[in-house]
């Protein structure tokens, strides 16, 4: 199973636009972990299952969505509510309340993927304002089996490798 995932957009559309008709194909469900700054029915969400970032005033979107992926639980926010940019403790605990194997969020704007006790934190970084690194980025999550590969794509479609890894699921 494919899911694409994206956050931090901030008001772009023709970048998810790109992106979405890019991997339809290959992808079965898309995630946007906030601050989109678009209607919740934009066109442009359309195809994605979204949470309500910080800067997305007045969406009705939720804080929080679970979702499963091939058997495994993935929980979804945006990660201001959990202070992301301090700390990964308090969404790894929200995590294991939820009894999640993978956690998604944003707010960072920092890509990266990483397990930590467990679960499989993933933060596609911002296809419009990066941090720590020069590249717009999202992500495509694969699970076969108890296998998750991670990988990240530049805006364009390049793949950032140095991002990408793969690891086991429990």
């Amino acid at each position: 199973m494919n899911v694409l995932i994206m956050s931090d957009s901030h008001g772009l559309t023709a970048e998810i636009e790109d992106i979405k008709n890019r991997h339809k194909t290959e992808v079965d469900f898309m995630l946007h972990c906030g601050d989109s700054e678009l209607p919740a029915d934009s066109k442009e969400l359309s195809s994605f299952k979204g949470v309500k970032g910080n800067c997305d005033f007045g969406s009705e979107l939720p804080n929080e969505i679970i979702v499963d992926v091939n058997g495994f639980t993935l929980y979804m926010t945006h990660g201001h509510l959990y202070n992301v940019k301090a700390t990964l403790m308090n969404l790894k605990y929200r995590a294991l309340e939820k009894k999640a194997n993978i956690a998604c969020f944003g707010h960072s704007h920092i890509a990266g993927a990483e397990m930590i006790d467990g679960i499989l934190f993933i933060n596609p970084g911002s296809i419009r304002l990066p941090a720590m690194r020069r590249q717009k980025t999202y992500a495509i999550l694969t699970i076969e089996k108890n296998t998750a590969k991670v990988t990240f794509y530049e805006v364009n479609g390049q793949k950032v490798e140095e991002l990408s890894q793969q690891v086991t699921l429990n």
